[in-house]
């Protein structure tokens, strides 16, 4: 294994982790302060099931398997974790849950240089999520890197605060516990931006600006994007150039930290496909909503924005990888003499995570560096 490093989201890439669906199965969480009797456990356990049918995970591991060919033909190197029990349900004083998948590489692990961090994620049904990738990291362990995992939080209150913002139902975290996900940052050097919003608070940044010490720098950011993490938001694509939700961000609220970079407000986003609503609706929605007169809370009843095509994964300075739906930003990234390499990715709404957050790279050909100075 070559030795772990990896400064920024552009730098040419060696070596990455690819998500699967191997085990994948719909996060529940039980509402109630004693674990919950094998008869509810069993009958979440089997609607659960039923949103992850068999058809639906052969066509995402397909795409990944697409994604994992076209990274070797780019001379990249890919690793894969291994299957997960993520059905077996877990318990922690006040609560109990049962966990999702290890598709969201990027989620919950965030590489900065030769260090890995693990984030101390608000999901309880993430707990033991990131152990999925533990063989990977004892292999890259030989070769030496600094991992570091955040403090567990207890997550026995109400954490979760709700807000009101432009008519919107938001929610926010409290700042009692050290909560985030590491895909609330992206790199650039020195510098990380940190979305502060329902995955992510403060608190969190503070410890990791404690962490990763003074070669660093953790700035905030929380009035581009309330609901979760950052890379459906923002993307820097190399020293520079940013590209950046329209939805969501203008030159009145654009970080103060791309000042003088060269801006790419990309508005022009393909809606959700028909078979993905159609799957949503007549599948998984009705699931849900079982789930919830069971008193058991799932992400089932949800997918992500469909700003989650704006999620693109750099190669090197000049070449990205974009979903192939994305035909606009294909153009706009093209018109920014970009060599796009389009992408298969049939279902990432539904799992939540797109061409970045299904990945997590490891090797770059990158030294540190300051890009704001």
């Amino acid at each position: 294994m070559a030795k772990i490093n990896s400064h920024n989201e552009w730098d040419p890439l060696r070596e990455i982790i690819v998500g699967t669906v191997d085990g994948a199965t719909a996060c529940l969480e039980f509402r109630s302060d004693q674990r919950p009797d094998e008869s509810l456990i069993a009958k979440a356990s089997e609607l659960a099931a039923k949103a992850y049918p068999s058809a639906f995970l052969d066509e995402v591991q397909e795409d990944l398997e697409d994604l994992c060919d076209t990274l070797r033909k780019h001379d990249v190197r890919v690793l894969r974790p291994g299957g997960y029990q993520h059905a077996n349900v877990y318990s922690a004083p006040g609560w109990s849950a049962a966990g999702n998948n290890v598709y969201n590489m990027r989620d919950l692990h965030l590489v900065v240089g030769n260090s890995v961090v693990e984030s101390p994620s608000p999901g309880k049904h993430r707990l033991f999520e990131a152990s999925g990738l533990y063989d990977l990291w004892y292999d890259y362990f030989d070769a030496g890197f600094r991992w570091i995992s955040g403090p567990t939080p207890r997550l026995t209150t109400d954490y979760a605060q709700p807000f009101f913002e432009d008519g919107k139902r938001f929610t926010r975290l409290t700042e009692d516990e050290i909560m985030f996900d590491a895909a609330n940052t992206v790199r650039m050097g020195r510098d990380l931006l940190y979305l502060v919003s329902s995955s992510g608070n403060y608190l969190g940044a503070k410890w990791l600006q404690s962490v990763l010490g003074d070669d660093y720098r953790v700035h905030t950011t929380e009035g581009i994007y309330r609901s979760s993490h950052i890379d459906s938001t923002v993307l820097c694509l190399k020293p520079g150039l940013v590209l950046l939700s329209a939805d969501r961000v203008d030159e009145s609220n654009c970080p103060a930290l791309f000042d003088t970079w060269d801006k790419i407000f990309f508005e022009d986003i393909e809606p959700y496909p028909d078979h993905v609503a159609e799957f949503q609706k007549t599948v998984r929605d009705p699931i849900a909503a079982e789930l919830d007169e069971l008193g058991v809370w799932s992400d089932i009843g949800s997918m992500s924005s469909p700003w989650i095509g704006m999620n693109v994964l750099s190669i090197n300075p000049e070449t990205v990888l974009v979903d192939a739906r994305q035909t606009s930003l294909i153009r706009t990234l093209e018109q920014h003499s970009m060599v796009v390499v389009p992408i298969r990715m049939r279902h990432s709404y539904v799992m939540k995570g797109g061409l970045h957050c299904c990945t997590l790279d490891t090797v770059r050909d990158s030294t540190l560096e300051s890009y704001f100075d």
